[in-house]
């Protein structure tokens, strides 16, 4: 299956308790991290919901 790599570029201090739980659901918690995830739309959703604290790299 495809693979999709996302890197945490913002912090969650001052962000919701759901997106906080989000990041932690995509294997995120430090700045700069990258985590390696399969391309499904669950994950897509959750990559939406804090699009402004991650990066897509390819």
């Amino acid at each position: 299956m495809a693979q999709i790599k996302v890197r945490q570029t913002g912090s969650p201090i001052r962000r919701t308790k759901d997106q906080r739980q989000t990041l932690q659901g995509l294997g995120l918690n430090r700045i700069g991290r990258i985590s390696t995830l399969e391309d499904t739309p669950s994950v897509r959703g959750m990559i939406a919901k804090v699009r402004h604290l991650l990066e897509v790299v390819d």
